[in-house]
Parts: C-alpha cells; structure tokens; sequence
C-alpha cells in the first residue's frame, strides 16, 4: 500500500510542476511583453530567487547551464520581489539563455502577472 501511494503522489507532483511550469495551458504574454528574438539567439538574464537552484533550472529551461555570480546594487530583495534602495545589494547569478528558455523562464514566472522584465546593470557594467 505505501509503494502505492508514494508512486500516486510522485505522480501528483509531477502533475503539477508540469501544469505550473512547462505546460502550454494557463499562459499568455501580455500583448505588449512577448519576448523578442534576439540576433544572437541568447538573452542574458539575472536571477536572485528559486531559478539559483540547478534543479529548478532544469526542470524549467530542460537544462541547468552555466552560471556566473553577479550582485545587483541599488535593490534590496523583500520576499520574491525586488524594490530600489540605494544602499543595498542582492546577489544572483546571470544567466545565458536561448529564446525558447526565456519563453520558458516567463511561463514560470508568469510574465505580467508575478513579475516584469527589466533592463537593469550589474556592478561589472553588465
């Protein structure tokens, strides 16, 4: 009874991820926030929150990747968000993504709903 069970939960976490984070259903951009291709194809993002975890990446963009450290001067990190304040500081890391990984990274953040995209520099001038 108890492999049973383990196995149906398994399973109904796996639902969940896959409708919260991967799945088409639930998700569309805001008319004026749909991502852009970029020549390049890649897009570099910097992120303070779940997405420093290498599984969380994986199981959102299908790979972990590469990452640097940066710090972001000037906000301060309050609960999931990010808000200016000149004296302070939030660490992450930065991120080299393809567009289909940014179109991802925005179904699980839930572009316009949870978060916005920002064009911001980090202390090396990034």
């Amino acid at each position: 009874m108890l492999p049973i069970l383990l196995l149906g939960s398994a399973g109904v976490v796996a639902l969940y991820l896959w409708v919260q984070l991967l799945s088409p259903f639930g998700f569309e951009y805001p008319e004026d926030m749909a991502p852009e291709a970029t020549e390049s194809g890649y897009h570099k993002v910097f992120v303070y929150g779940t997405l420093r975890f290498a599984p969380v990446r994986w199981v959102v963009k299908g790979r972990a990747g590469e990452t640097e450290s940066h710090t972001l001067s000037g906000y301060r990190k309050t609960g999931l968000d990010l808000q200016v304040n000149p004296d302070s500081e939030v660490e992450g890391y930065l991120l080299r993504v393809s567009d289909e990984e940014l179109r991802r990274l925005d179904r699980y953040e839930r572009l316009g709903v949870r978060y916005e995209r920002r064009t911001v520099q980090l202390d090396d001038d990034r």
